[in-house]
């Protein structure tokens, strides 16, 4: 699996680099949540994506005192631009692990069973169906289903635990994301009733 570097100068060329390296052209039909086919805009927009992405991280990543970071998370989750922003730079992070599984794939190089199982569905055979079919509708139409979990948990290296509420005393009621999570990786809960909206439970002291 090939780790995003989010503080090197390759992470801003991403979109640059599907292009003109593995001819990815496909990409200007990537949308932005309910914004459809930006076209050849999309490079761009998704370098500004990119961008605030890489500082939103150094910036967070900085603050070690709990109530700086308070303050930061309600600064964040009250600015519907910034959110919306990051959330496509982390849609399309999740799209490139995918093409480059895709090429490891061709190759006969060894990926996570996790995309084997991705690969083998008709309608994400390949990294263009899975973003037509798939990533295009998340934050638009659909919320976060198993597999953009998977793909979130190895983008950003995080163990997701989530809650599952409405099958409070079920086997299914806490899954983990991805299933081959390293060790080492740090781990986050959250909560759902609906596979669309999630939580982050908070301890009040």
């Amino acid at each position: 699996m090939v780790y995003v570097p989010f503080m090197s100068l390759l992470f801003l060329q991403l979109p640059e680099k599907l292009l003109y390296s593995q001819g990815c052209n496909w990409i200007q039909q990537f949308s932005f949540g309910p914004e459809k086919y930006a076209g050849s805009k999309v490079y761009q927009k998704l370098r500004s994506c990119l961008e605030l992405f890489k500082n939103e991280w150094v910036y967070f990543c900085a603050s070690k005192e709990q109530m700086e970071r308070n303050k930061m998370c309600r600064s964040f989750f009250s600015d519907d631009t910034r959110q919306n922003k990051v959330y496509e730079a982390l849609k399309f992070i999740m799209l490139y692990l995918v093409i480059e599984a895709h090429e490891n794939l061709k190759d006969e190089e060894q990926i996570p069973s996790f995309f084997h199982l991705l690969f083998s569905q008709d309608t994400c055979a390949d990294p263009l169906s899975y973003m037509m079919n798939h990533l295009n509708m998340v934050g638009d139409t659909i919320g976060l289903e198993k597999g953009e979990l998977c793909l979130v948990g190895y983008a950003l290296e995080l163990k997701i635990k989530v809650l599952h509420l409405t099958k409070y005393n079920t086997r299914n009621f806490e899954m983990i994301y991805p299933a081959d999570h390293k060790r080492e990786w740090h781990e986050i809960t959250l909560m759902t009733d609906d596979n669309r909206y999630y939580n982050i439970p908070v301890i009040v002291k």
